[in-house]
Order: structure tokens, then C-alpha cells, then sequence
């Protein structure tokens, strides 16, 4: 009896962090392909999923061409820090700072940070697509400020990290911003054609047999 309780109860609570994290794809650690050649390692991979980086509050850098697998790799290391108990949100950048935005307005922002500096591991898809405004600069410096060696954040981006910073597009607050997210970061570059593309090709030539 005791022990199903305990199942029940850890049953409930991942139930509860996969709700919270919002995945934008339903991927798993296991069923990663390093089949296709982008640059990608199983023993890498192994040391990430073992979730050592997520309790000494290291981020994590994934950066690759379009189609490289990067947000399923995202969505599949934070379904795997939901197993392990962590809790883990899930945004586009874009779209979290356009939330962050709508916050100032309805005087929530303050609650807000308060939430996501409490997330053990913050996931930020595609990062660095599109130009960033004066005051969502501040917003990703009072992100990384408040989780810096207190939580961990993983970035995807399609732009090598080398980029980053012009794309910030203010040289003082890309300092402070990279400074933290970048200081002991652990990082993935992924390379070769996208794998959307690559099995685009394979249902064709599949259709035409």
C-alpha cells in the first residue's frame, strides 16, 4: 500500500511539471536519432541527461542551422529534468518577452520574475531571431541576474554563440546578459542538412516507389 501510494503521488507530480513546462514537441531522451550527421554525441548526451549540470546550476548552449533538431533536443532534456523532479518551463524568446511585455502593463511583472526565477530549468527556443526592443534587453538581463548560479537556462539558437552578442543589440547590457549565461554554459553545436528536409526527401522517394 505504501509503495503505491508513493507511485501515485510521484506519478502526480511529474503529471504536474510536464503540464507546467508546456513542451512545444513530445520528445524524449530515448528516442533521440544519432543516425543523421550533425555532430551529435551519445556520450555528451549521456552526461547531460544525467542531470549533474542542472544541480551545480550550469547552462546549457545548443546551436545549429534551421532543422538541426535543436528544440527537440530542448524538449527532450527538459522532459528528462522533469523525471528527475526538477521543474521546467518552456518559451520561444519571442513569445516570453512579448509576455513579459503585456506583464509591465497589468502590473504582474514583478510576480512573473518571481516565477521564473524559481524554475529550476528554463528553456529559451530561438533565441536571437529577432531584434530586441530597449526595455527587453532589461528583462533578459533581470532574467539572468536573478537565475545566475541559483537555477539553470538552455538556449537554442540558429546563430553561433560568436553572434550573440551584436544581436543583443546594446554592447553594455550584452555584456552583463552573456556574462551570465554564458559563464560556465556547456555548449552543443549541431551542423549538416536539416533533418525536416532529410525526411521530406525520404517520404518523397518513399511515394514514388
Amino acid at each position: 500500500m505504501a509503495e503505491q501510494e508513493e507511485s501515485e503521488r510521484n506519478n502526480k507530480r511529474l503529471a504536474r511539471l510536464l503540464r507546467a513546462a508546456r513542451f512545444k514537441l513530445a520528445a524524449r531522451v530515448e528516442d533521440i536519432d544519432y543516425e543523421h550527421p550533425r555532430g551529435l554525441k551519445k556520450a555528451q548526451l549521456a552526461t547531460l541527461a544525467s542531470g549533474d549540470w542542472l544541480n551545480k546550476y550550469r547552462n546549457l548552449l545548443i546551436t545549429g542551422p534551421c532543422g538541426s533538431g535543436k528544440s527537440y533536443l530542448a524538449c527532450a532534456l527538459g522532459h528528462n529534468a522533469c523525471l528527475q523532479g526538477y521543474s521546467v518551463r518552456y518559451y520561444r524568446t519571442s513569445r516570453l518577452l512579448e509576455e513579459l511585455t503585456l506583464c509591465h502593463g497589468d502590473g504582474s511583472y514583478s510576480k512573473e520574475l518571481r516565477k521564473l526565477a524559481k524554475t529550476d530549468l528554463l528553456i529559451l527556443d530561438d533565441w536571437g531571431l529577432e531584434p530586441l526592443t530597449q526595455q527587453q534587453r532589461n528583462d533578459l538581463l533581470e532574467i539572468m541576474d536573478d537565475r545566475h548560479e541559483h537555477s539553470s537556462t538552455l538556449v537554442t539558437s540558429q546563430l553561433p554563440t560568436q553572434q550573440w552578442h551584436g544581436s543583443i543589440g546594446d554592447e553594455t547590457l550584452a555584456d552583463a546578459i552573456l556574462d551570465r549565461l554564458m559563464h560556465n554554459a556547456h555548449r552543443l553545436t549541431l551542423k549538416g542538412e536539416s533533418m525536416r528536409k532529410k525526411l521530406g526527401k525520404l517520404a518523397a522517394n518513399e511515394h514514388l516507389d
